[in-house]
């Protein structure tokens, strides 16, 4: 086998005393970016491996020198640890310092995100591990029982164990959700020693089956994910201990480096080595691409490089087949902002090099944004060429079909056979009293309220998950006994049920901060007791056991009293909405309870919503309660997420299915959701809450639609297409309401824009799907749904790289007839202004339309402070406004003259043509 050479360019200073140290090397998500680090430095380096002459981005905040990084699933969050005891988080790629989110009091050795990105794992010569929320920064829990610095971490793809190695050689097989030891293998890697140069690592495989640890023959051991039981060995030509192991993102092949200096890549399948490479000095990590077919490596010296063509391309690709194939949604961190990055590499084909070159003149912020939207289309039209045509796996781990059990909080213990079944009132967000151990009487996304009775009298406690959201809060002795509970920014409201006849039902209002004194109040009930509680702005709402909804202000004025039609179930508040869910008393014969929802706003005093709650089959209500963005949700107990929207009338659209994702031993407990993820607490059999201690651990999922198996095997993609349009109508609504209201808009524009950009992205990555699956009818219904010009012109490059002409000649009609509508209505709007037929708005229009030939894409900024203008202003806009129309009509109708004698050449180059126009 021949042995190539690879060089190497320094990144790092190697240590003062020319010893080696240990350095650290990955990649993004997007391999846009290489992350470097060294033991002997405190600084971070971030590198674009394509502009390799560039001088890497430098983050400098540890003391000492670092030992260890991380990057979240979904790359948005770079973690690093140091000599200096201390765990650092950064955006990424921007490189923005966070936080310090945990010290030690030994040096760190190691991080690792779980999947999902809420859990980070840190760890190093104390020999403990500590797992951080990432969500709030809390730890989780410390997990301890290895002997000697622990060196190395991996969460199992499948988010439900942690592995562990420390330097003696001691593997441990970790339930990190319970914090409980499930295997101890003692002395199965090297004994490393004192030296810090050197890390015993080990790694689970992309499907999270098998787990890879360094074997005490210089080989590698594979382990069984379920009984930790030997399965095989991979024994090569490494003459002395491995130092560094790698899983290709497929994981049919690993990269091995020794103590020898050389590195090893293997068929997994077929236990045999098909490369290797030498070095001067040892190889100490290694990284896969994600994309593509290379492994990226650094020494212990600083030095590092990427070797290209790592697996002969006479063989299946790194990449190829990944299980649970990442997208550019993949969970991921949330504690901070996923805030859009310009692309500091640009792009650098030939095709992202025309595309990029067609710009506009540089005037507004719009327009700055439309330069960043275009490099990352260029950037993702020459991904989706580079990975044709490779498709996405359908594979899906553990996706076991299972109903959740009847055993619900809110439901009656006991059941009969036949009957429609009616479950009880209950709280979102609180979980079942248990005697002598602290509950939830709410869990919310902004915090928590626990309660434990002690002495006869209860104690309560408030905690926000994010400490400078809300203030500190007292604990208090509850002598009521309350058992349900509500959460906001201003302050909380509890009630407790009547024990006895003597014990009445109380409502209490507790503000957090009030220029008054004695600001808190409490109301009894003699005849009713209070079943759910509600806050929003300004308000408190409970509705009672007599189905009456009494609504008070701050200040505890009884504002509102309403009769309901039914039995409440549930009941839930944001800002000005409270909505309700209740009981229709007409039930079917069959096995299926109908519950209404209505909502009110507390501030208009009207009920904008009215209609039945859907349920699945044979279910009942398990979570009722707004989203961050305010849409009201619903969670069942077969595990369906619905959302309720403005489409077709107002319409509940189901967002995530929990009988696909969970396992079968697995309760999904509900907190919240955003735009994109859902909030839950994973609880095991025959659990349904959680328990208040050990502290849970947040889990997020992504939604998504149960769509068809898909003829394309593109799923994600289609999914994140449907949730993003569904996204822009919401945004689309709240810019209407907004500016019936007179209010600014531009921000709303903004994120309106933003999401059409990355609505496009999806598109094309669709059309490359349809076009590698020969759907090109479907294409070309694509095709015609993209936003931005630019975005058809790349879809025009894209099949004309891939050799279809016809849809290529196809997809230049397209815009072209798009092109002359837009000219038509701005020569409309002109005639239209040029006579005074038209008002200030229609003026508005016609100026944005001229900012760009893409009229719903373009922004003015001048048209936003409609009735602002004075006459003057409104005259010289509208000058302008005529001299571009005219221009533009000159330019179409040359176009159009130049397409008669183009007829020729356009149908024997379509992509040259329109190009030529464009130009």
């Amino acid at each position: 086998m021949k042995v190539r050479s690879l060089k190497l360019r320094e990144s790092h200073k190697s240590a003062a005393n020319g010893n080696g140290s240990f350095c650290s090397i990955l990649w993004d998500l997007q391999a846009h970016h290489l992350v470097t680090a060294s033991s002997s430095e405190t600084t971070i380096s971030v590198h674009d491996p394509l502009l390799t002459s560039n001088s890497p981005k430098i983050l400098r905040h540890h003391r000492d020198g670092v030992t260890a990084l991380a990057l979240s699933p979904n790359s948005t969050c770079l973690a690093s640890g140091s000599i200096d005891h201390s765990v650092k988080l950064y955006k990424f790629p921007g490189g923005e310092f966070q936080s310090n989110i945990t010290r030690f009091t030994l040096p760190i050795r190691v991080l690792a995100f779980n999947k999902s990105g809420s859990l980070l794992a840190a760890a190093g010569d104390d020999e403990g591990i500590k797992l951080i929320n990432t969500i709030d920064g809390s730890i989780a829990r410390v997990l301890k029982g290895h002997k000697g610095p622990v060196t190395g971490l991996d969460f199992d793809p499948n988010n439900e164990y942690l592995a562990s190695i420390d330097s003696i050689g001691t593997v441990i097989f970790w339930e990190h959700q319970s914090g409980r030891v499930l295997h101890t293998l003692k002395g199965i890697a090297p004994d490393i020693g004192s030296d810090v140069s050197v890390m015993n690592v080990l790694s689970w495989s992309p499907e999270g089956e098998t787990l890879a640890v360094p074997g005490m023959k210089n080989d590698v051991v594979i382990y069984d994910r379920d009984t930790a039981e030997k399965l095989f060995s991979l024994r090569g030509d490494h003459v002395q201990p491995i130092c560094f192991l790698s899983w290709s993102p497929n994981g049919k092949y690993m990269a091995t480096s020794s103590l020898d200096r050389q590195i090893l890549i293997w068929d997994v399948d077929k236990k045999q080595d098909i490369d290797r490479q030498k070095f001067d000095d040892r190889i100490c990590c290694m990284a896969w691409k994600p994309i593509g077919n290379a492994l990226a490596v650094i020494d212990v010296m600083g030095r590092y490089g990427v070797w290209e063509s790592v697996v002969p391309s006479s063989m299946k690709s790194p990449t190829e087949d990944i299980p649970n194939s990442r997208s550019k949604n993949s969970n991921g961190l949330l504690l901070f902002d996923e805030e859009q990055e310009p692309s500091t590499s640009g792009s650098l084909s030939d095709l992202g090099e025309e595309i990029h070159g067609e710009s506009g003149p540089p005037t507004r912020k719009r327009l700055r944004k439309h330069s960043i939207v275009d490099e990352d289309l260029d950037e993702d039209i020459n991904d989706e060429l580079n990975l044709f045509p490779k498709t996405e796996s359908r594979k899906k781990a553990y996706s076991t079909h299972r109903d959740y059990s009847d055993k619900g909080f809110g439901l009656k213990s006991k059941r009969t056979s036949s009957g429609p079944k009616m479950q009880l009132a209950f709280q979102p967000g609180a979980t079942p009293v248990q005697p002598g151990k602290r509950h939830f009487l709410c869990y919310n996304m902004l915090g928590t309220i626990t309660s434990i009775e002690h002495d006869g009298n209860s104690h309560i406690e408030i905690d926000f998950h994010d400490t400078g959201r809300g203030p500190r809060i007292p604990s208090m002795t509850d002598y009521f006994g309350f058992t349900m509970a509500s959460l906001n920014e201003n302050g909380s409201v509890f009630a407790n049920p009547c024990k006895g006849e003597k014990n009445m039902s109380t409502l209490m209002y507790r503000p957090f901060s009030s220029w008054a004194n004695y600001s808190e109040w409490s109301m009894r009930f003699e005849g009713e007791e209070v079943k759910v509680v509600a806050l929003g702005v300004a308000w408190v709402a409970a509705i009672t056991s007599l189905n009456i909804l009494r609504v008070f202000t701050e200040g505890g004025l009884q504002r509102h009293i309403l009769s309901l039609d039914g039995p409440v179930v549930t009941a839930a508040g944001f800002q000005d909405q409270l909505a309700v869910v209740t009981h229709v008393y007409c039930l079917p014969s069959n096995d299926q309870q109908i519950l209404e929802f209505r909502v009110f706003n507390i501030a208009k005093g009207t009920q904008p919503l009215k209609g039945r709650l859907p349920l699945s089959p044979g279910s009942h209500l398990t979570w009722f309660g707004f989203s961050e963005d305010g849409q009201l949700s619903s969670y069942d107990s077969k595990g369906v997420l619905r959302v309720f929207t403005s489409l077709y009338g107002g319409s509940w659209l189901p967002l995530f299915s929990g009988s696909k994702e969970k396992k079968s031993d697995e309760n999904y407990w509900i907190v919240g959701l955003n735009a994109s993820k859902l909030f839950c607490i994973v609880c095991k059999s025959p659990d349904v809450s959680p328990q208040v201690m050990p502290k849970p651990v947040l889990t997020l999922l992504d939604l998504s639609f149960p769509l068809a198996s898909s003829d394309l095997g593109a799923e994600t993609l289609e999914n994140e297409f449907i949730l993003n349009n569904i996204n822009l109508s919401q945004i689309h609504k709240r810019i209407e309401e907004m500016a019936s209201a007179g209010l600014d808009i531009s921000s709303l524009d903004d994120e309106a824009f933003n999401t059409e950009a990355a609505q496009d992205r999806c598109i094309l990555r669709l059309i490359a799907a349809c076009c590698n699956g020969d759907k090109l009818m479907r294409a070309t219904e694509l095709v015609k749904l993209l936003s931005l010009e630019k975005s058809v012109q790349g879809a025009i490059k894209l099949v004309t790289k891939l050799k279809l002409p016809n849809l290529a000649e196809r997809f230049n009609s397209i815009l072209e007839e798009r092109l002359l509508s837009e000219t038509k209505d701005v020569l409309n709007t002109s005639f239209l202004n040029s006579n005074g037929d038209v008002s200030t708005r229609s003026n508005v229009a016609a100026s944005k339309a001229l900012t760009s030939t893409e009229k719903k894409k373009a922004k003015s900024s001048d048209g936003i402070k409609l009735g602002k203008e004075s006459k003057h202003d409104n005259l010289s806009a509208h000058l302008d406004n005529t001299r571009e129309l005219k221009n533009i009509e000159e330019v179409m109708n040359a176009e159009v003259v130049k397409n008669t004698g183009e007829t020729k050449i356009r149908s024997q180059n379509p992509s040259k043509f329109i190009f030529k126009d464009i130009k």
